[in-house]
């Protein structure tokens, strides 16, 4: 896995837009304004943060080495994964949707 098809694949996605809200070097992919996955264009092999079902996430990170707590974030609900080829691109495609859908899928506030 490479940046250019991590971005693919995030833009494909309903409503996500990328941004470099931190520095010119972390680039966040966000879903109707909502973070949902972000990574560094330095690292290599890539890795990316993304969001993660608590639960889940625990699960993840004692299955898959490369897989371990959100690096700079809440590390309840963020995993960061090093795409360093010991997992398949069908598992980070798939941890690339799941952070997709929980926070597409979280309640929009109403409006005042």
């Amino acid at each position: 896995m490479n940046i250019e098809e991590l971005r693919d694949y995030c833009l494909q996605k309903e409503g996500v837009e990328e941004c470099f809200p931190f520095d010119n070097e972390t680039l966040v992919f966000k879903v109707y304004g909502k973070m949902f996955l972000l990574c560094s264009l330095e690292n290599n092999p890539v890795s990316f943060n993304a969001k993660c079902n608590p639960d889940r996430a625990i699960e993840l990170r004692e299955q898959y080495m490369c897989i371990r707590p959100g690096y700079h974030m809440n590390k309840t609900h963020w995993n960061t994964i090093d795409c360093d080829g010991s997992i398949s691109k069908k598992l980070i495609f798939e941890l690339i949707d799941h952070s997709y859908e929980l926070v597409y899928k979280k309640p929009k506030a109403p409006k005042k």
